[in-house]
């Protein structure tokens, strides 16, 4: 892939160009909440996002405004970074939430561009880690203008390691936009669905699916016509699914298959990647995976977006301080094994009044961080172009 390379056919447009880098989808959703703020005050501005991954890549492919566009982040090697950054010539640079690429870093704070660091967190392991290594973790934070913190720990840990102007703003991802659909799809599906009862276990790892058919197997006993949704956080595991779940006695339909939800389908295996915005929007209540297994959970804001009511399992020290907060205020259920997952869906799902009560709190915490990408904003707007001035790609190359 020439990009990974530096090497682009895309011309760089004319005027001020911002440049956003994000690593994987879940920085992307930031990306896409901050740009669209970006343009409110600077509709003029031009801005390149990078991404690492083909995922995070086909989303910005559907998602990024007219005067945004996409390219793939150019390899960690001096020869791509320096071909890259003479291509585009960027105004200012905003990393979110990102790996700390050195010559990246070094080569854009040499070239004179103000460079941001958001969204930025530093967990247990990563300042352990980067502590082994001062002068070099000391280097590479001092080159940035700016770090903006999620929280006052990471802002303390962030300085300690040579970090200069940094300030606690909160967690961007409160303010990510919820995720899309497509309305005829999801007319569709919902179609097929029916009446049904059903439930969703979202974003599964190997070990999780058994406890999935175990909790199906005993509610369709008390719910009649339960459907199960299950969507792997790896939608290749698709087949394999399918056979286990065969295994224990279930009906299944495949959706990468193109099959179809009717009256005998047990669980409906949603093998397929970004639609956890449709799913998210059928369900009314979902456990999150990745957390009933040592794996570390999964983001649990896309669901609270979508009216969906939250259920997950102990291991979810990726995502540790949101589920904090949303346990705290009681905008999501934690269980620790397939009996509580079996009560906790049961009673969702024959309590309209309990499940209410968990979206509407997971709701209010939403409202609360509104404000949390005017703040950001705040903060880089000494770092961005002027709404008011003009700049060519020939200055840029001067």
């Amino acid at each position: 892939m020439t990009e990974r390379r530096g090497v682009t056919e895309h011309k760089r447009p004319q005027g001020h160009l911002i440049w956003i880098h994000a690593v994987s989808v879940g920085e992307s959703f930031i990306a896409l909440t901050l740009i669209e703020r970006i343009i409110q005050t600077i509709p003029a501005a031009q801005i390149l996002v990078t991404t690492g991954t083909v995922t995070a890549a086909r989303l910005m492919a559907t998602r990024l405004p007219p005067q945004a566009f996409h390219q793939f982040a150019p390899l960690d090697h001096p020869t791509y970074i320096a071909r890259f950054l003479g291509h585009w010539h960027p105004d200012c640079a905003i990393m979110v939430e990102s790996e700390l690429w050195p010559n990246l870093i070094r080569q854009t704070a040499e070239r004179g561009i103000p460079l941001a660091l958001i969204n930025a967190r530093m967990s247990d392991a990563s300042y352990t880690a980067w502590r082994r290594w001062p002068r070099t973790i000391s280097f590479l934070f001092s080159q940035f203008d700016l770090c903006l913190a999620q929280d006052r720990r990471s802002a303390d840990r962030l300085q300690k390691l040579g970090a200069g102007t940094t300030q606690v703003i909160g967690n961007l991802k409160f303010s990510a936009p919820a995720l899309p659909v497509d309305a005829t799809t999801f007319e569709c599906v919902q179609s097929q669905v029916g009446t049904r009862p059903l439930w969703l276990a979202a974003s599964t790892h190997p070990g999780e699916e058994k406890i999935v058919a175990a909790v199906h197997k005993i509610l369709r006993d008390h719910i009649p016509g339960l459907l199960t949704i299950i969507a792997p956080r790896h939608p290749e595991r698709g087949a394999e699914i399918q056979k286990l779940l065969e295994v224990e006695g279930l009906l299944t339909a495949l959706r990468s298959k193109g099959a179809d939800i009717d009256r005998t389908t047990d669980i409906y295996i949603a093998d397929t990647m970004g639609e956890l915005g449709l799913l998210y929007r059928l369900a009314p209540a979902a456990f999150i995976g990745g957390s009933l297994v040592p794996h570390g959970g999964q983001n649990p804001l896309e669901p609270a977006r979508l009216d969906c009511a939250i259920v997950h399992g102990p291991h979810v020290f990726n995502f540790a301080d949101i589920y904090r907060d949303l346990e705290s205020r009681k905008a999501s259920i934690l269980v620790s094994n397939s009996r509580d997952l079996t009560e906790t869906i049961r009673h969702l799902l024959e309590n309209e009044d309990a499940r209410l009560a968990h979206i509407t709190a997971s709701e209010a915490r939403l409202k609360e961080a509104d404000d949390v990408i005017e703040r950001y904003f705040q903060a880089l707007r000494p770092l961005l172009p002027s709404p008011t001035s003009t700049r060519s790609a020939s200055d840029a190359r001067a």
